[in-house]
């Protein structure tokens, strides 16, 4: 294309040329110091994560999260909460794709639309172990530099130079609704 035509002109600009999105379910296992007679609830926080371009595969999301997980235990006579720190691993594939970008710098932008959350917590293995099914969903954005071509318009653009004339005095019209004793009544009523 060139310059060799002049009604178009070659852009350089930032976009997004990579998008992806990831639901993803797992069991996690955790440990508890008594062996728990039921479940009483299961709560996940602190949920930490960083996304990096792998390759032309995708993205890798790396994070983890705490789970909470409250119990009885003792025939059901004492609780308590066992905390544990998971981390995962979550490779998110780009379904959409755009090759031609121009350089290999890139901006990932990994945004966690569902946060862990539990979805069941039960006693297994004889009651020695508490599994957790944990549901998650993150969307990828890649942006990379990329050209664009755009056609000019011949005419050129229609710029105003005068400003707008915006009608800023008031009329008669504007203060018939204005009570002029509003002041003098408000001192009175204190």
């Amino acid at each position: 294309m060139g310059f060799q035509n002049q009604s178009y002109r070659e852009i350089i600009t930032k976009a997004v040329i990579g998008r992806g999105r990831k639901f993803s379910k797992n069991i996690d296992h955790i440990r508890s110091e008594s062996k728990p007679s039921s479940i009483l609830g299961c709560w996940i926080i602190n949920h930490r994560y960083h996304a990096k371009k792998k390759g032309d595969i995708g993205v890798e999301v790396v994070g983890k999260y705490d789970i909470n997980v409250w119990y009885s235990h003792s025939d059901n006579s004492k609780t308590d909460v066992v905390s544990e720190t998971v981390e995962y691993k979550e490779l998110v594939k780009l379904s959409i794709k755009d090759d031609n970008y121009l350089d290999d710098e890139f901006e990932v932008y990994a945004k966690a639309i569902q946060q862990p959350n539990c979805l069941e917590c039960k006693i297994v293995e004889h009651g020695k172990k508490i599994f957790v099914e944990v549901e998650k969903e993150f969307l990828i954005e890649v942006v990379g530099e990329t050209k664009l071509c755009v056609k000019v318009d011949p005419d050129g653009c229609e710029v105003e130079d005068e400003e707008e004339d915006w009608d800023l005095e008031l009329s008669d019209d504007d203060f018939k609704d204005v009570d002029p004793d509003f002041l003098d009544k408000k001192d009175e009523e204190d």
